[in-house]
């Protein structure tokens, strides 16, 4: 005679979730067998041997059987570890000994070790929200993921240790104390950053154009020879962007939760990300990928900073797969099976040295590049990518002077405010326009209408063109940075020394070192 059982569970589908039935079915058969359908992959056939030893290791007994599970809908693939407990769950209510009553009310997910302990899994946030919008009345997960799912507080979080407390939390033997978050307070308690501002030492003109770059969105390469600083500062950039919105926070901690990179305990991303992968990366963890596509660095960067450091050294096809998040804030990764889009909505921070050997702009040490291998070197950045950053500025060698100063530079979080003030300017400017909340987002068209100059500016941008040498398209992107600047200054108008300034931070299109 057979038994039937009937668990839910999710999977997380991009940054998104969707519900999954885990029927099971017990009935009589000579000989033993265990099998999972439903397009199952990887982790999730593998279950079978986890489940089998944490349920024996529980202290109960199933006779040898046909068991079939099935994973429903069936024509979408499963992978992951998060199956193992509903689908412990659903033999043994197939076999009688967990009660039914409680599986219709609650999601369950877990990955089982052998002696029946529940480990941690991912994207506990993103399954949250989808079964909240569902109306299940809770979920059952493992202990160490329960303050992630309660963010959402709508739902009844069961936060369990074992598959021997959820048995007994479904048989009424047991009741563990409901997970409930203080969004806000754990919002505020994880929002410190580890560095300030104040830490570096000298470089007061990168720390502006540092400055300019986060009030403006604007994309940024520092360029300098070894030991300058460059990583030091570039690290210290989101500590002076704006402050992390709930909201912000919300659709980051999804992206983290899905790559698994929560820290225990935390539960929310409540500063923004600084990613600084190496550029030995591939194009597929840049951006996102794999047989079945996970986010890459530049959906991890998502509302914070990607950071990449010795540009040229990348390799040219991975740079260039940047066009696209740079250019739409999001990435799309297609494969046979399916296409995910994920967000990537970030700034980008680029650092390099001068030349080859890194001290063509350091009086202290004598280059040993010829004038063709440093037009070799620059020649790496494509020019497509070099469009889309707005500020190059030199971050010369640091001077003794500044590094035995005792004093301490300007913290972060003056700088921050100040950034802040720029930015609601900006979004009062672009209230009305759809996905444009900063100066570095503006098309030709807005430029002309928000970057008007009078004639002195023009006159000082003709001068800078002709005389510098810079390039047709420094043109637009000194606009943008003036109009940042100007908006620093509360300035209703673009002025001569805003345009002054804007111009300085060109230095790619000067090649002052050649």
């Amino acid at each position: 005679m057979a038994q039937f059982s009937l668990v839910k569970s999710a999977a997380v589908l991009g940054i998104d979730a969707y519900i999954v039935d885990v029927e099971c079915n017990l009935s009589n058969a000579q000989l033993p067998l265990f099998v999972t359908v439903g397009l199952p992959e990887g982790a999730v056939k593998e279950s079978k041997e986890r489940v089998w030893s944490a349920i024996r290791n529980a202290g109960f007994y199933i006779p040898s059987n046909r068991i079939v599970i099935n994973l429903a809908p069936a024509d979408i693939r499963k992978e992951g570890s998060s199956f193992d407990l509903p689908i412990a769950i659903g033999i043994l209510s197939a076999a009688n000994f967990v009660s039914p009553d409680k599986l219709k009310d609650y999601i369950l997910l877990g990955e089982l070790s052998l002696d029946g302990t529940l480990r941690d899994i991912k994207g506990a946030l993103p399954i949250s929200v989808s079964v909240r919008e569902s109306g299940i009345r809770g979920m059952i997960l493992p202990i160490q993921n329960a303050k992630e799912a309660a963010i959402t507080g709508e739902l009844e979080i069961i936060g369990v240790r074992s598959l021997t407390e959820t048995i007994e939390f479904l048989n009424d033997n047991f009741q563990p104390p409901r997970v409930e978050v203080d969004v806000n307070a754990l919002f505020e308690e994880h929002r410190h950053y580890p560095v300030n501002f104040s830490d570096v030492k000298g470089q007061e003109h990168v720390k502006r154009a540092l400055e300019v770059a986060a009030a403006g969105a604007h994309n940024i390469i520092m360029i300098g020879p070894p030991g300058s600083g460059k990583t030091m500062l570039a690290k210290r950039l989101p500590t002076i962007l704006p402050d992390l919105t709930l909201a912000e926070a919300l659709e980051t901690t999804k992206i983290h939760s899905v790559a698994g990179l929560i820290p225990p305990g935390q539960g929310i991303v409540a500063t923004r990300p600084y990613r600084a992968p190496h550029h030995t990366i591939s194009d597929a963890a840049l951006v996102g990928g794999g047989k079945f596509p996970r986010p890459g660095e530049v959906s991890l960067s998502h509302n914070g900073v990607l950071f990449l450091d010795e540009l040229p050294e990348f390799k040219k096809n991975v740079l260039e797969v940047m066009r696209q998040p740079l250019e739409n804030g999001n990435v799309t990764i297609s494969r046979a099976q399916m296409s995910l889009t994920y967000p990537a909505s970030f700034m980008l921070v680029a650092a390099m040295n001068p030349c080859p050997c890194g001290y063509a702009t350091d009086p202290q040490h004598q280059c040993t590049c010829t004038q063709s291998q440093i037009q070799k070197y620059m020649a790496r950045i494509s020019g497509p990518l070099l469009d889309r950053i707005d500020i190059h500025i030199e971050v010369p060698a640091v001077k003794f002077t500044d590094l035995a100063s005792k004093s301490s530079g300007e913290p972060s979080e003056i700088i921050r405010q100040r950034v802040q003030e720029a930015r609601k300017i900006q979004l009062r400017r672009f209230a009305s326009m759809r996905g444009i909340y900063a100066n570095a987002h503006m098309d030709t068209r807005l430029i002309r209408k928000y970057c008007a100059i009078d004639n002195a500016c023009e006159e000082l941008l003709r001068t800078a063109i002709n005389k510098l040498g810079l390039s047709a398209r420094a043109y637009d992107r000194i606009l943008k940075v003036a109009r940042t600047i100007a908006d620093l200054a509360a300035s209703e108008t673009i002025r001569p020394e805003h345009i002054a300034e804007a111009i300085q931070y060109r230095s790619l299109d000067r090649h002052l070192w050649l």
